[in-house]
């Protein structure tokens, strides 16, 4: 009977086999180490305090607009763009300032002015081909407003948007 001896270590395939996932195992978990070092954490901000406060004034400022009795309906004409917006409420301002935000490209985001013509009622121009969901917000200033009317609306439409405090609701 003759006996046959093994090769060494080095020649089976088993050993490299295991030796081969254990380096791809530290090779990995390091190249995450170091990603996860040098990028930003994009979900928490630096300023979320200061990002919280402007929260709570944003609703103190739709809080103000619902103490008001503020409600708006705004139509944009898809032939004229034309924007007709009556703001039923205590208040009357002489401009309106409607801001179209667009929910995933902020260089798209457009400020309008709207004149009063009579009656709480109010005239603008929308943007040429307004097309997609927008966020809808009604104030009566650009710099520091008092209140605030949201919304939302797809374009081109003929139909009334109702802007409102849009407070969450208590419950």
């Amino acid at each position: 009977m003759t006996m046959t001896t093994p090769s060494p270590w080095y020649k089976q395939f088993w050993p490299w086999f295991l030796l081969g996932l254990l380096f791809t195992s530290i090779f990995g978990s390091s190249t995450l180490a170091v990603m996860a070092i040098r990028t930003a954490d994009g979900l928490v901000q630096e300023d979320y305090y200061e990002h919280g406060r402007a929260i709570n004034m944003v609703l103190a400022k739709q809080q103000r607009a619902e103490e008001l009795d503020l409600v708006a309906n705004l139509r944009i004409d898809p032939m004229t763009s034309d924007i007709i917006v009556q703001l039923d409420g205590a208040e009357r301002p002489e401009r309106l300032y409607l801001k179209l935000l667009f929910p995933t490209v902020g260089d798209r985001d457009q400020e309008i002015v709207l004149e009063h013509v009579r009656d709480g009622r109010y005239l603008g121009q929308a943007p040429d081909n307004l097309r997609y969901r927008w966020y809808l917000q009604l104030h009566p200033s650009a710099e520091h407003p008092e209140w605030r009317l949201v919304g939302e609306g797809s374009f081109p439409s003929d139909d009334e948007f109702e802007l409102t405090p849009g407070l969450p609701s208590r419950g």
